[in-house]
């Protein structure tokens, strides 16, 4: 449908007594992860989303660290930062609406130039990705003449651009050892390539970029709450610090992080990762006992229902890419999306 055909709504909807017996199925689900008192506020809003999306053709992609509102009610595609990119490159949409931070929501454009990408709030950045620039790639290539450059996922699509091919925190390993180079630059962040590094016999050579969430964890932190909860299985991001992972049980994306809590359905379990992670897992998996040592990503909490709905309504934050920027940065996450698929 049109955008000048869509139905303009409130945000601050009623909830009915229709409504309430329509989404009780979903707050059965949700219930705890989701305080009672919320729910009125929350389940209008999710009844005007998935309605509003069905008139838009639109499809909702939502990151693993979104608040279990968004990541259980309306999004259509979830997933870690890989899984993203490759539904999104599959998507038959007139629009996607990218609930997760800006260079996820490049990402989607990237993989579907045609189709209209709204980013709900563009507050929504990334401490990882704004820790390096384009041109501090440029400058990488003359300081190592010749030595392959892969980035994160978690960069602009100038970075991108920049760069030979894209990598994710699961396949980081696999990209780095299919350049069949002796050395490799893994930018920006300075944890994964560490890790990396060691799980390879390639040279990784390392950016000084870190993510504002998992560079808080710290091995005694780890230890600690081991102390206070007996029996305790711990699985850490790889963006966190070597000596995280070295007290760890498992290390792992957030898909291998779910997985693993789904494979092994531990008694108690530590998710050391962003904190809304734990809750969207813990619905699934009602029998673990999810002990969360909360560190928020402020980014991630910029998108809200409400924002979402107005994207949605007036065609908010839509993403464009100069195409001069977008064909080698497409390239750079095609590369990744074929060499994992």
């Amino acid at each position: 449908m049109p955008l000048d055909q869509v139905k303009t709504l409130p945000t601050n909807l009623p909830y009915t007594p229709q409504i309430a017996e329509e989404m009780a199925p979903l707050y059965d689900k949700v219930k705890s992860v989701i305080p009672p008192m919320e729910w009125p506020v929350f389940a209008p809003l999710i009844h005007a989303i998935n309605l509003l999306k069905v008139e838009r053709n639109a499809v909702i992609l939502a990151h693993n660290y979104q608040t279990p509102e968004i990541f259980h009610g309306v999004a259509d595609i979830v997933g870690d930062s890989l899984k993203l990119a490759r539904e999104a490159a599959k998507v038959d949409a007139d629009v996607i609406v990218q609930c997760g931070v800006h260079f996820m929501a490049e990402t989607a454009k990237l993989l579907n130039p045609n189709t209209t990408v709204l980013l709900p709030d563009t507050r929504a950045g990334c401490s990882l990705a704004e820790s390096i620039t384009a041109q501090d790639v440029r400058d990488l290539r003359v300081k190592y003449p010749g030595v392959p450059v892969v980035t994160y996922v978690n960069t602009s699509a100038a970075v991108k651009a920049e760069c030979d091919i894209c990598c994710t925190s699961s396949n980081a390993v696999q990209v780095v050892e299919s350049l069949g180079a002796e050395r490799v630059l893994l930018v920006p962040d300075e944890f994964l390539a560490q890790n990396v590094n060691a799980q390879t016999d390639v040279e990784v050579l390392a950016f000084s970029g870190r993510c504002e969430v998992h560079e808080r964890f710290t091995g005694q932190e780890i230890r600690d709450y081991r102390a206070g909860h007996q029996g305790l299985k711990v699985i850490a991001h790889p963006e966190c610090p070597p000596e995280v992972l070295a007290e760890a049980d498992f290390s792992g994306s957030t898909a291998g992080m779910i997985q693993w809590v789904q494979d092994h359905q531990p008694e108690k379990v530590m998710m050391v990762t962003e904190c809304s992670m734990s809750d969207n897992v813990a619905v699934e998996n009602p029998n673990v006992e999810f002990v969360r040592p909360c560190n928020l990503c402020p980014h991630m909490k910029k998108i809200t229902l409400q924002n979402i709905l107005q994207a949605l309504q007036y065609n908010r934050h839509e993403v464009l890419i100069d195409p001069v920027i977008a064909a080698p940065a497409r390239r750079s996450v095609e590369r990744m999306i074929a060499l994992s698929s």
